[in-house]
């Protein structure tokens, strides 16, 4: 049986595994994700298939970037976005996606992320609203790690 993401990978040339089927198979967020969302230069679509339902979201091409071809088991190989683009990718699509309330709903595993690698990546896509999000999850972070210490 082929991994839900090389089906992704298959149905929509040229695009990515990301956002929050990314976040959740690098670990980065709790829920369990039926849906496996693509990010790529192709346009937004959704298809329901007998292997799952796929959404296919569009983003310029100078965006596609931050993935790399990931072994999946059993002969299996997908390109997946690193955590730190699945979520610039997730924040940059959602309108509201650099508010600190949508943020926290996330419930973010943030030792799963890089904070000075995302904030790195939005810093280099340059897009305010991209930085601000990063930032929010840099503090997070710190929030965590004061956290931890007092206890």
């Amino acid at each position: 049986m082929p991994h839900p993401f090389l089906v992704a990978n298959r149905l929509s040339a040229g695009s990515y595994v990301s956002g929050l089927s990314a976040l959740a198979h690098a670990g980065a967020i709790p829920e369990f994700v039926p849906e496996v969302t693509s990010c790529g230069p192709g346009r937004t679509q959704l298809r329901t298939t007998a292997l799952g339902r796929f959404s296919f979201r569009h983003l310029k091409p100078e965006l596609c970037h931050g993935y790399r071809l990931l072994e999946l088991g059993g002969d299996q190989e997908a390109f997946v976005a690193s955590p730190e683009k699945a979520f610039l990718d997730l924040a940059y699509l959602q309108p509201g996606g650099d508010h600190r309330a949508w943020i926290d709903g996330l419930r973010l595993n943030v030792d799963a992320l890089c904070g000075a690698t995302l904030e790195d990546m939005a810093a280099t896509i340059g897009s305010p609203k991209l930085i601000r999000a990063a930032r929010h999850v840099r503090s997070l972070a710190n929030d965590s790690t004061l956290a931890f210490e007092e206890v």
